[in-house]
């Protein structure tokens, strides 16, 4: 898809490395029809004066006001699309119940392709306005109500990759939701995947499906097994749970006779292009396999709180050299904002480190390692997240594509205050990241179109 193309004039911050800050100070982007940033020019290159009135004249400039700031867009790895409607609800109750209770028959509600369509709107919408430029969803057990999530975001503009999910052990998944059975799971998956493929088949599709077994104990052996077939035979993502708690470590080692990871690679699930949410529980083997594989894992650090019975050991993931990410784990986790995951990214990782225990001695309160920068959660939320998934966005790059989010630290309702006199550009950064939230988003791109704003 072709659009008009345009410069913009302003002030942009990035992470293009983890822990990396890099000010672009009054630079000029110029996005091209596909939507790619075609050229980034700095304030004393020979063409910036040049570049900038010709965009002027043709009125294709746009140039950021006083206490405007571009960001790269968020990346979020891990949402449960269909959870939507109970955000905030039930977590004040022990994950069985969470499950059979409220998230397994709210679900199963999208059997219902109207009422799938309805929220779905609703969702990418939110999102968008949230700046989660790209999405990698769960959606549910249904073909149909799957599909309509991939064609929403398609309409609505956001990168997305969505996956209908598998679930067909009948021992472990309530009769009203789940797969008929294991080739129902596999074929059904299948015809999904050529679905959304259809649906976008450029070379540089929005929209792309996900191979998403829900997590191992979901599953059965015939399941995984084929859903790895389909892996290998089509190459497009995978995703799924692991080693979130300590029942779902323990259920896969006493069922297989090794952990989460291994299981998974056995069955052809772990590839460059697999994202395993959570992973809490996974050792120093699981660790080296997953770096090997190139596969990545989805941080989620509010809904660990709640259901992972454990801290995600962070820093020793990133100093491994892993790919890690952030996700939002809608509805385990209750905010839709991946500035809030950020923060709650930095509030673990700060705990971990410093420990919680006051009767212990300073020495003997928290684990080895440095806690995690602001710099460093942020490139989680932005091009750690794109990294992870292989895609060319999440920072500021020529020939990437322009996912961006234009803050307005003077909205009438921010929280940012930033005193001109006093602070730097790296305390702007460090006070946006800390401190901005929906109503500083004045505006959203995805492949240059703008989604969200105005």
């Amino acid at each position: 898809m072709t659009r008009e193309p345009f410069t913009l004039l302003g002030t942009a911050f990035h992470t293009p490395e983890r822990g990396r800050l890099e000010v672009l100070e009054d630079h000029l982007f110029s996005i091209d029809a596909q939507g790619r940033i075609a050229e980034i020019l700095a304030p004393g290159h020979p063409d910036h004066a040049a570049r900038v009135s010709d965009a002027s004249l043709s009125g294709t400039l746009v140039r950021l006001a006083d206490g405007q700031f571009l960001l790269p867009g968020l990346v979020d790895l891990h949402i449960h699309a269909p959870q939507w409607p109970q955000m905030g609800k039930a977590l004040d109750v022990p994950l069985e119940v969470w499950l059979q209770k409220y998230t397994f028959p709210l679900e199963a509600r999208y059997a219902d392709v109207d009422y799938a369509r309805e929220i779905y709107a609703d969702l990418v919408d939110n999102l968008l306005a949230n700046g989660t430029t790209t999405a990698l969803y769960f959606a549910t057990v249904h073909v149909e109500a799957s599909l309509a999530l991939a064609g929403i975001c398609l309409e609505k503009g956001q990168r997305a990759l969505v996956g209908k999910v598998a679930m067909d052990d009948a021992q472990q998944c309530p009769p009203f939701y789940r797969d008929a059975d294991a080739a129902s799971a596999v074929s059904d998956t299948r015809r999904f995947i050529v679905a959304v493929q259809s649906l976008d088949s450029g070379e540089r599709p929005l929209v792309q499906p996900v191979i998403t077994p829900r997590f191992i104990p979901s599953c059965t052996d015939a399941a995984l097994r084929g859903l790895g077939e389909l892996a290998t035979e089509f190459g497009c993502h995978v995703q799924t749970h692991c080693s979130e708690s300590d029942w779902a470590k323990q259920f896969v080692e006493e069922r297989f006779g090794q952990t989460d990871a291994a299981s998974l690679d056995g069955f052809g699930l772990l590839t460059r292009h697999t994202i395993l949410a959570h992973s809490n529980f996974i050792d120093g083997q699981d660790m080296d396999l997953i770096r090997e594989k190139g596969a990545g894992v989805a941080h989620c650090p509010l809904s660990n709180v709640y259901f992972a019975n454990a801290a995600f050991p962070l820093r020793v993931a990133l100093d491994r050299q892993m790919h890690v990410g952030l996700g939002t784990d809608v509805s385990g986790g209750y905010s839709p904002s991946l500035f809030d995951g950020c923060r709650h990214a930095l509030s673990a990782s700060r705990t971990l480190h410093s420990g919680v225990h006051a009767g212990l001695p300073p020495e003997q309160r928290g684990a080895p390692g440095e806690p995690i920068t602001h710099q460093e959660a942020f490139w989680l939320a932005t091009a750690g997240g794109a990294e992870a998934l292989d895609l060319p966005t999440g920072s500021f790059r020529v020939g990437h594509e322009f996912d961006a989010l234009l803050i307005d630290t003077k909205a009438s309702t921010s929280n940012i205050r930033i005193n001109a006199a006093d602070d730097t550009l790296d305390d702007v950064f460090q006070k946006i990241v800390l401190n901005a939230a929906r109503a500083n988003i004045a505006r959203v791109w995805v492949s240059g179109r703008m989604v969200a704003g105005q």
